[in-house]
């Protein structure tokens, strides 16, 4: 058996306006957005009592999508330290390609994120970064060159 793809990648977010837009400014497409009223989801995800809103956004012309996740019961749970380094264990961020890195890096800014360190370049093949979002999330830009 064989992976087929990946479908979507989970943020816990708390400000889920905020993040739709990040998101929607980086490129993505919203799908959808409202209240999860299915209750199979708290035997999924191993929580009682879940009250939570759901965004799903994708990729345009592409399979992958990020799902966000605002929890009103129980409480999302902040990690330690807010602003974990790249070393951190655990997911530390997404990689999206895009067409224009300075002009990406521009309309982001007006949603509140910063470069992490710095635009380099890898040989002669991207440029790439990291940018810290609303609510410390890290997305990696890489636009290819020639």
């Amino acid at each position: 058996m064989t992976v087929k793809r990946m479908d979507n990648v989970l943020i816990v977010v708390e400000d889920l306006d905020a993040v739709i837009a990040f998101f929607v400014e980086l490129g993505l497409e919203l799908e959808n957005k409202g209240p999860l009223d299915w209750r199979g989801a708290e035997r999924v995800v191993g929580l009682k009592d879940v009250e939570q809103d759901v965004a799903m956004l994708r990729v345009p012309d592409g399979p992958g999508r990020v799902e966000l996740a605002k929890f009103h019961q129980p409480k999302a749970i902040a990690p330690e330290p807010w602003k974990a380094p790249a070393n951190t264990l655990g997911i530390r961020r997404m990689m999206f390609a895009v067409d224009d890195l300075e002009d990406t890096l521009a309309r982001l800014r007006a949603h509140g994120a910063e470069l992490v360190d710095e635009v380099v370049r890898y040989e002669d093949i991207y440029l790439l970064c990291y940018v810290r979002g609303p609510e410390n999330i890290v997305v990696g830009l890489a636009q290819e060159l020639g």
